[in-house]
């Protein structure tokens, strides 16, 4: 019988899961509008209407492991706290890529993230000093003396340290029990994943991207010529490719579309009016096939405003790709291989 994070004591951290909930409000019937009645054009950024409900944040205290998995977090509240947390998770080994979320502001995935790397100190959410103001910095006050600044200094960097209060290999730090207990007070700040609609606490909706990458057409569209011999039999069935000709695409076939690139994206905000790095990303893997042979219509498929043309180069969708794929460098050579005046 496997034991689970909540049923850890020897070892273990005091962890504090913030989760921003969401429950939908539920849509009331609307009355029957009249034909005969004038209608104003539609936008197309009037689609996706927002979600409306109840929005607030639950904390939940848990015994961890730093080497546990925010995922692992996750299931035990569901399983042993409370059963009405929605969240979305499949393989649990980064795969699937079904589990994106918001981590202390950061897109990623549930089940590669551990407590050691994204627990921070326990701080309480509108900390103020005696004058009503949050301290946000190092302070540049030099009269206080090296020995305040200092202070200050280190008390900014014990909030910030990722793995403050328990070392990478999981054991705890030798201190007395006061200050062993409020070294291990730990948190995580989680979040629906940005850019896309929230259908239920952590679960967003992630349809329109995948609407886009169907757009683009994320399959192989070959001549279906084969190679024949001299004698004009046919040679073989295969369509075969070099190492280099593979090499080109290899690593953008790993795109799991997890939509942690289009989270971290500040352009693509729901995709209303950019069609997304990750469809960018898939259409790429196929122009960079040698076995493809509709490179000009995927390149014209990406020209139009809401496209390659929409992408304002801040490559922040490159910075947490689970894959490790650099989408903000694949999607400046679409660019370059734009036809010239669109």
């Amino acid at each position: 019988m496997t034991t689970t994070p909540a049923q850890r004591s020897n070892g273990s951290i005091a962890l504090t899961l913030r989760v921003t909930r969401f429950t939908p409000r539920q849509e009331r019937a609307r009355k029957q509008r009249n034909p005969f009645a004038a209608q104003s054009p539609s936008s197309p950024f009037a689609q996706r209407k927002r979600q409306r409900g109840k929005q607030w944040v639950q904390e939940y205290q848990l015994n961890v492991y730093p080497q546990d998995t925010i995922l692992d977090c996750l299931l035990a509240v569901k399983r042993d706290i409370d059963p009405t947390l929605a969240f979305r998770y499949s393989c649990g080994h980064g795969m699937c890529g079904s589990d994106a979320v918001s981590i202390n502001g950061t897109p990623t995935l549930l089940c590669t993230a551990t407590v050691a790397a994204w627990a921070k100190k326990d701080t309480p959410l509108h900390a103020t000093d005696s004058s009503g103001f949050r301290q946000t910095g190092v302070s540049l006050n030099t009269s206080a003396g090296p020995s305040a600044k200092n202070d200050e200094q280190r008390e900014i960097q014990e909030h910030t340290a990722p793995s403050a209060g328990f070392d990478g290999l999981g054991t705890s730090n030798e201190q007395d029990d006061t200050q062993h207990t409020r070294a291990e007070a730990m948190t995580v700040d989680l979040a629906p994943l940005p850019g896309f609609p929230v259908q239920r606490d952590l679960i967003a909706d992630i349809d329109q991207m995948m609407e886009q990458i169907k757009r683009l057409k994320p399959y192989l569209q070959a001549s279906g010529q084969l190679h024949t011999t001299q004698d004009g039999a046919v040679n073989m069935f295969e369509y075969l490719q070099s190492p280099e000709e593979l090499q080109r695409f290899e690593l953008l076939s790993n795109c799991i579309a997890c939509g942690v690139c289009e989270g971290s994206c500040p352009v693509y905000a729901g995709g209303e009016a950019f069609i997304g790095p990750a469809a960018l990303v898939i259409n790429s893997r196929f122009i960079n096939d040698s076995r493809d042979d509709a490179t000009k219509e995927r390149l014209d498929d990406i020209s139009d405003a809401d496209g390659i043309a929409a992408c304002q180069s801040v490559r922040a969708c490159s910075r947490h790709c689970p894959k490790g794929i650099d989408v903000g460098e694949e999607m400046w050579k679409l660019v370059e291989l734009r036809p010239s005046g669109r």
